[in-house]
């Protein structure tokens, strides 16, 4: 039997409107009945979740978990109390700004309570507003410098353009980097090793499940690590080509047809 699910958020388990569906949250409250524990795994932090998890009826509750920053802390949502997180140093941080500064991208640097948004344009203001976050105007992170931070990434709504960043990002830095890329619109930077895949593990060794009962649901590249990781992976319907090579199964549904539904009651219910 399946007991842990770990799930992407962002056109996987949220429709367009960043909601779980009522027959979705209905299939999770039966597969958590049976003793299956449901942790989103998303690319943003555990406060730009709180919807979802309130959605899920799982805000603020013990024996709740998430995976957030791609895999960069692991939470039980009471608390919330970090199990285990994966800082990424500062100076790996300034790197990646100053580089990312020299592309027409806005870049996105992330603490565990707030995401700072630099170098912003109309199109991701408008793709952040039900997301929590502080828009910065000067160039200066010496604020940061003694906080713990986690993830940067890059926006630009050109995929290729972003691909093209990566290629002439710095050999040096490059090989410091765990690099994804989600929603056709963000590259991702972790520091090297630091995965949803990595965090799923984590996740399993705390709650004592073997991998062998855990599933990976996403549909984007930051997803595989964990696609890879677990017993059973899937892909949504709308998922990225490189997803659904690498899982084992592909839903029917879309993110906005309930696809985490589809998968609940196939493989649990």
């Amino acid at each position: 039997m399946y007991r842990l699910i770990a799930c992407d958020l962002d056109e996987t388990l949220l429709d367009k409107a960043r909601h779980v569906s009522k027959r979705t949250q209905e299939t999770i409250k039966m597969a958590e009945a049976k003793g299956v524990v449901f942790a989103p795994a998303t690319g943003r932090g555990f406060y730009s979740i709180k919807q979802t998890l309130e959605e899920l009826e799982a805000a603020n509750k013990a024996n709740h978990y998430m995976i957030g920053f791609n895999g960069g802390v692991v939470v039980e949502n009471q608390g919330p109390a970090i199990i285990k997180d994966f800082p990424m140093p500062f100076e790996i941080l300034k790197r990646l700004f100053e580089f990312g500064s020299n592309y027409d991208v806005a870049i996105h640097l992330y603490t565990f309570d707030q995401t700072y948004v630099y170098h912003s344009n109309p199109e991701e203001d408008a793709y952040l507003t039900t997301i929590p976050h502080e828009k910065r105007f000067e160039d200066d992170l010496r604020f940061l410098e003694d906080q713990v931070c986690y993830k940067a990434l890059f926006q630009n709504l050109d995929r290729g353009y972003l691909e093209k960043l990566e290629q002439e990002m710095p050999a040096e830095l490059h090989d410091l980097l765990e690099i994804s890329y989600s929603s056709n619109r963000y590259i991702e930077f972790n520091p090297k090793g630091v995965n949803k895949g990595a965090a799923l593990q984590t996740l399993a060794d705390h709650l004592n499940i073997p991998m062998n009962e855990t599933i990976a649901i996403g549909d984007n590249t930051n997803d595989l690590a964990m696609i890879h990781a677990a017993e059973l992976s899937i892909a949504v319907a709308n998922a990225v080509p490189s997803v659904k090579e690498a899982a084992q199964h592909t839903t029917i549904a879309d993110h906005e047809q309930s696809a985490i539904a589809e998968v609940i009651e196939t493989f649990i219910l």
